[in-house]
């Protein structure tokens, strides 16, 4: 099918219409969407406490607890790969408006939920909502700061991310520790700001453009440019440790609070969700200067003291070593994902770079999911403790991987 090329000119009178048109000036646009966003992120956490509470309210099987765990990450994966571009053909504000539109389906289900099927159903529409706007909505920061500012939007995304994690899974542990409502309150706030996030959208500048290609943007590119190669597979392995740590905070550590150490306390399981996305979020900033190869060794350091520190925690039974094995965790997750991207964008061409971020994703977000529906099946047979043991073990076994091949990489230099 061939595509007319578009009147750039007209475009740009739409644009400024559009502009003058708006309420919404363009810092308080910039701040709306920033909160919008880590509205997505919000709902994301709040579940790290309230799967453990769904548990008990609707009485399900323990593997399923995983499994409605890791659902998100495959409709995350599903809709970045899918959706991931297509703000780029048909302007940043509709897709940012579907995207909050399906998240707010999500916030409807999870009010409502009467069982199992109902939570699975949510977390898959949540990790699709998630999948689809994230990029939209880190590429519209970006453009909506101030031109001698840029790298404003870059932090607010990140911030706005993993910080929103943090934030949901706290605020949720303590309003299921304060009130019997909880699921209520948390979803009626969540919908509110949802509903917010739609209006700040209908009001902010478009910041995109339409071009032509936006039904190709669809087909799923990824690909790993024989340039990139080398850099890929040495980066693979400490990717994925990361992020099965990072499912091990939001998946299993609220669960073992009362499993593994005996203490049932939500306020407890939001705090174990909250530390290592939390840390993520400052090590981010803080990191911003750092050498991408340095940061990359620091993170895989990181992530493998994280994880020897969990597997104490767990065999001496010292929640305390946990939580500090999960915040090292964070340093090596914030410090070693950013620059494993930071280190192959730049070795591929313009036109492969959504292809390349696509693999380091589906990398990451297999890492994530995959492998906590495993452990749940494996802790019935096996106890819950070897289980999370063989499960944060394997985390080193990638680190070391790592490790050993940024060393060749760094000899070849």
């Amino acid at each position: 099918m061939c595509l007319k090329e578009p009147d750039l000119s007209s475009q740009r009178s739409i644009s400024i219409g559009t502009r003058r048109r708006t309420a919404v000036p363009p810092a308080l646009s910039l701040a709306g969407t920033a909160v919008a966003f880590m509205s997505l992120y919000l709902g994301a956490g709040a579940l790290t406490p309230l799967l453990v509470n769904y548990k008990d309210r609707f009485d399900f099987a323990p593997e399923m607890l995983n499994v409605a765990f890791a659902v998100y990450a495959a409709g995350f994966l599903v809709a970045v790969l899918v959706f991931g571009s297509l703000s780029d053909f048909v302007g940043r504000r509709p897709v940012l408006i579907a995207g909050l539109i399906v998240q707010l389906g999500s916030n409807v289900l999870f009010l409502t939920a009467t069982d199992v099927n109902a939570v699975i159903a949510g977390r898959i529409v949540q990790g699709l909502a998630s999948g689809a706007a994230t990029a939209a909505f880190t590429a519209a920061m970006v453009e909506l700061s101030p031109e001698r500012n840029k790298r404003l939007g870059a932090i607010l995304g990140s911030i706005s991310l993993t910080g929103g994690l943090a934030l949901g899974s706290v605020l949720a542990g303590f309003t299921i520790e304060l009130t019997p409502a909880a699921n209520t309150v948390i979803f009626a706030v969540l919908i509110v700001l949802t509903v917010l996030g739609v209006v700040v959208a209908i009001l902010s500048p478009e910041t995109g453009r339409q071009n032509p290609g936006a039904l190709r943007s669809l087909i799923p590119r990824i690909a790993v440019p024989s340039a990139a190669r080398t850099e890929f597979l040495a980066a693979a392995p400490v990717v994925a440790a990361v992020w099965m740590l990072a499912g091990l905070s939001g998946g299993l550590a609220p669960n073992m609070v009362r499993s593994v150490f005996g203490i049932d306390s939500p306020s407890l399981g939001g705090i174990a969700g909250f530390i290592a996305p939390a840390v993520s979020t400052v090590i981010g900033v803080v990191f911003a200067k750092v050498a991408s190869r340095h940061a990359m060794v620091i993170g895989i350091y990181a992530s493998l003291l994280g994880a020897a520190a969990i597997i104490g925690g767990v065999f001496a039974g010292s929640l305390g070593l946990m939580l500090i094995g999960q915040a090292i965790a964070g340093i090596g997750f914030g410090s070693s994902f950013t620059a494993a991207l930071q280190l192959l964008i730049p070795l591929v061409l313009p036109q492969q770079r959504a292809g390349i971020v696509a693999a380091v994703y589906i990398v990451a977000y297999t890492a994530f999911g995959l492998p906590i529906v495993i452990e749940g099946q494996i802790a019935g047979p096996l106890g819950e403790i070897p289980a999370v043991v063989c499960y944060t073990s394997l985390t080193i076994l990638l680190a070391l991987i790592s490790l050993i091949a940024q060393a060749r990489i760094a000899r070849r230099a």
